[in-house]
Parts: structure tokens; C-alpha cells; sequence
């Protein structure tokens, strides 16, 4: 990302230590305590911007992008409204604000006990979807299908620790939701002046039931969601009613009998690189097109390769391993993009749901004219990968 932003703009970077594979894409940087105290980081952005004026500010962090709409705020800047991105992040706002405009969503029932969500999923009824309210990464999700399960699952999901700067004014921090079925979806999009586009699809793979660990991701530059008027309708409504005018959004779909239904919208880009599949898949860089939304200028989306792209995460098969050697041998398809391991020597990892995210050993990126060739090259590469345990 620094990479690409770097090609047409002036970074200056704020990190909590000083830069060091950083600083070749830089112009310059602070070093501050805490980038998650948006406060302390507006008062040094106006310092900053006295000297040298600012023209976006831009955040990839889940973490911290609240906090980074404090310093947009302060300097006048596109997507400079905490309160919007608080909503984006706090999913019991979003639901309430999607509610009241008619966004097509799964019911959603705020609670704080286990005695509240055996109330909750009574009326919802079951199966359900137990969730913090605000996390990422799927931290914390599980399908449930009855109350013994919920109350099991609710143990689960009440342990994954909030980060800082995740701080909820309610007794309510979790969501028991209606369970929606279908293929589930991921939306990348530029917002520039209220209007939504489209960027890239992404065909999220799920494993580990009930829990909803992400595994991988296919991304397909000519995917004819892309162009859906029923899709595009409801994710411009939906960022109407959030009131995200300027940015970059990452919004996930479940696509039922019934039409699309909206998960969630979070306020920056994608993960699991899904940037990079898309970029890989289209030409269009994400970098450059979300630095130009944060400037409040229109973005360059003209696609310049069609290909299909994809992401594999691979994990260890017991809890509590203790890795030797992680490698991938041989020679790989010509499709692969990239074949890095993760996880080091010595490393204690376990599956989901006590590894989530976390327990990813390695991963694998291909690009190929089609998903079949894209999902071979996928298989290859996961027979290729050499797992010794200490």
C-alpha cells in the first residue's frame, strides 16, 4: 500500500515506534504514544499540517480508524466524522440506522448476558449468530442452533478481549442475530462525493463450523456482481443511511433466496488481502484509489488485466503445536503469486476456534485466467507446504 500510495503522493506516516521498512516510501513521520488516542494524533496532525499542508489522511486499521477520523476532522478533511465511522464500527449502530431506512439485513437483537441472549435467540429463533459488536476478522462469531450451544458459544464469544480504544457506553457489547444462508460476499468499494462504486468482489471461503474462520478469498475482475443493479442499490442505500460520503469501505453481503443481505460495512479497506487479489485480478490499484478518495479527489477504477485471484490460509491440525520446520517445497504453478509462511519455529499455534486468525501458519496467493486453473494452482500449492512439528 505505502508502495503504490508513494507513486503519486507524499506520505507522512504516524506509527507508535520509528519507521524502518517503512522508510523508503516516505516523506516523513512521528512517532507517537498511542495511534489509537485520536486526540493526541489531531494535535499533532495540526502542528504538521501548519507546516505542510495535509491533503487526506488514511487508516487501514481496523483499530484505529476512529481514531483516525479525529484527525481528518480536525483538518477539514474527507471522511472526517468520527460519529460516522463509530456507527460503522459500533454494529449495533449500524443495524439500527440500516433498520430505519429499509436496508435488507438479518434481525438483530443487542445483548449482555447469557440469560439475554437465550431471550433473544427465543424470538429470533434458532439457529443464530452470536457476535461482539464490534470487532473484525470474524473474532468472536459463532452459529449456535440451539440454547445449549448458545450458552457454550456465549463463553466463546464474551472471552475475545476488545482492543483499545473499542469502548461501549452500553451494558449491551454483544449481538445475537438472525441466521441468514447463502453464499457470503465481500464488497470493496470507493465512496467519492456520496457516490458508491464498486471496486472488487470477493468469494469468501469458510471453514471451521460453527465458527466463521475466513480460509481464503476468490476475487474475479469480471464477477457479475460487480454490475448487479439489486447489489449496487442496496450498498449505495446502505452508505446513505451511515452517512459515509468519502472513502473506502470493505461491506459484507450474505446472498439469500431473498436478495442480498447486508452484514456489515467497516470503514477502510479489506483484509486478507483482498486488496492485493484485487489488484492482482484487475490492475486497479487499491493504494492509489483509496489515497485519492481520502483527498477528496475521483479515483482512476479503469481496469487494465482480467484474471481470477484467490487466497488460501493454511493452519495446523492440533491445538497447542509447537512448529519445527514450515516450508514450501518444490516448484510451484506458474499461477502462484505468492507462497510465504508466517509462523516461525518454535511457534505454539492451534486451529480455530482457539487459533483464529492467529493460528494461520501460511498462505498462498494465486492468479489465473479462470477460478478452476486459480483453485488448481490453490491445491498444488497446499500439497507442496511441509509442516514439522517439535
Amino acid at each position: 500500500m505505502l508502495r503504490s500510495i508513494g507513486k503519486e503522493f507524499r506520505i507522512h506516516l504516524f506509527h507508535e515506534s520509528q519507521p524502518t521498512w517503512e522508510v523508503p516510501y516516505l516523506d516523513g513521520s512521528t512517532v507517537l504514544e498511542n495511534t489509537c488516542d485520536g486526540f493526541a494524533m489531531a494535535a499533532a496532525a495540526e502542528k504538521l499540517h501548519a507546516a505542510t499542508a495535509i491533503s487526506g489522511v488514511l487508516c487501514w486499521d481496523e483499530t484505529r480508524i476512529h481514531a483516525t477520523a479525529y484527525v481528518a476532522e480536525a483538518l477539514g478533511l474527507p471522511n472526517g466524522d468520527p460519529a460516522v465511522i463509530w456507527r460503522l464500527r459500533d454494529k449495533a449502530q449500524t443495524r439500527a440506522a440500516l433498520d430505519a431506512a429499509g436496508v435488507p439485513q438479518p434481525r438483530s437483537v443487542p445483548v449482555g448476558t447469557v440469560e439475554q441472549a437465550l431471550s433473544a435467540a427465543g424470538r429470533l429463533g434458532y439457529p443464530v449468530v452470536l457476535k461482539p459488536r464490534g470487532l473484525g476478522a470474524s473474532l468472536g462469531v459463532i452459529k449456535v442452533d440451539g440454547p445449549a450451544a448458545l450458552r457454550a458459544g456465549f463463553g466463546f464469544t464474551s472471552s475475545i478481549a476488545l482492543p483499545e480504544g473499542v469502548v461501549y457506553n452500553s451494558p449491551e457489547p454483544y449481538l445475537v442475530e438472525e441466521c441468514v444462508h447463502g453464499e457470503e460476499i465481500s464488497v470493496d468499494a470507493v465512496v467519492h462525493q456520496g457516490e458508491v462504486t464498486p471496486v472488487f468482489i470477493g468469494r469468501k471461503v469458510v471453514g471451521y463450523p460453527p465458527y466463521a474462520e475466513e480460509i481464503g478469498h476468490f476475487v474475479d475482475a469480471a464477477d457479475p456482481l460487480l454490475t448487479d443493479p439489486e447489489l449496487r442499490r442496496v450498498l449505495s442505500e446502505a452508505h446513505a443511511a451511515l452517512g459515509f460520503t468519502d472513502g473506502w469501505t470493505h461491506t459484507e453481503f450474505m446472498l439469500t433466496a431473498d436478495g442480498p443481505r447486508l452484514i456489515e460495512v467497516n470503514g477502510r479497506l479489506g483484509g486478507d488481502l483482498i486488496p492485493c487479489l484485487g489488484h492482482l485480478a484487475t490492475g486497479i490499484d487499491p493504494g492509489l484509489a483509496a489515497a485519492s478518495a481520502a483527498c477528496g479527489l475521483p479515483p482512476d477504477l479503469r481496469p487494465t488485466r482480467q484474471q481470477v485471484t484467490a487466497v488460501r490460509f493454511f493452519y495446523v491440525d492440533e491445538e497447542d503445536t509447537t512448529l519445527g520446520e514450515v516450508a514450501f517445497r518444490g516448484e510451484l504453478p506458474p499461477a502462484v503469486d505468492q507462497a510465504v509462511v508466517v509462523a516461525r519455529p518454535g511457534a505454539v499455534v492451534s486451529p480455530p476456534p482457539k487459533g483464529t486468525v492467529w493460528g494461520r501458519i501460511a498462505y498462498v496467493t494465486v492468479a489465473a485466467p479462470t477460478r478452476t486453473e486459480a483453485l488448481a494452482a490453490l491445491d498444488a500449492a497446499e500439497s507442496a507446504l511441509v509442516v514439522h512439528t517439535s
